[in-house]
């Protein structure tokens, strides 16, 4: 049985897919609940309603993904379905798929979600994570600071762990790295627009943050 959906059901949520090697997607996106369709696992609703986890349909962690990977980028998924469970199991974004011990994660607002990602609804302001190797991560870096700087004026910024907040020590940015207190001091030697991301061996790179430098 499936429920009535809300008035409100397309939102902007915004969205991080964090690959092997690199960041496969990272932005807001405009997102309902759908029928999802994988080469794997067919077509079935996903709309929150699955496994009656929700009473009122609406978007979802994976209905993000399905959004992303149609709207702005050309990346594909791929996912098998449990009848059972009534979600998927994504099993591929782009071109990392799960093996023996790697497989993909799900956080919503830095934190593990306890049900699938058709099951897991979301609301205007939540931040997907999906992740590669989520599993085997110590932290999930979360990058804060200035959205500007000055032209050779050295500026903080700071590495945290978003799940659970503490600072992290040793992450790079570039060439500079992160200190006791997760503060990473950067110089800008030149003006512009540039994209920062923090990343440490044991984590899930962060957010990117853009600092406009003049």
């Amino acid at each position: 049985m499936r429920f009535g959906r809300s008035p409100t059901t397309n939102i902007s949520v915004a969205i991080r897919i964090e690959g092997e090697s690199s960041t496969i997607f990272e932005g807001d996106v405009f997102t309902s609940p759908r029928e999802i369709t994988t080469a794997s696992g067919g077509t079935h609703e996903c709309d929150g309603t699955n496994a009656g986890q929700n009473a009122v349909a609406g978007p979802t962690c994976t209905t993000a993904l399905d959004s992303a990977s149609g709207s702005q980028t050309d990346f594909t998924y791929d996912g098998t379905f449990d009848a059972d469970f009534d979600d998927y199991f994504i099993t591929r974004i782009a071109g990392d798929s799960q093996n023996d011990i790697q497989f993909w994660g799900l956080l919503l607002n830095f934190q593990f979600t306890p049900v699938g990602g058709c099951q897991q609804e979301v609301a205007v302001g939540d931040a997907v994570l999906w992740a590669f190797d989520a599993f085997s991560k110590t932290f999930f870096l979360r990058l804060t600071g200035p959205s500007v700087a000055t032209l050779g004026v050295p500026t903080t910024f700071t590495v945290t762990d978003g799940m659970t907040g503490i600072p992290i020590a040793g992450a790079t940015i570039g060439s500079d790295v992160s200190d006791a207190s997760g503060h990473v001091v950067i110089t800008f030697s030149s003006g512009g627009k540039f994209t920062l991301k923090a990343e440490e061996p044991n984590s899930i790179r962060s957010n990117a943050l853009t600092v406009t430098v003049s």
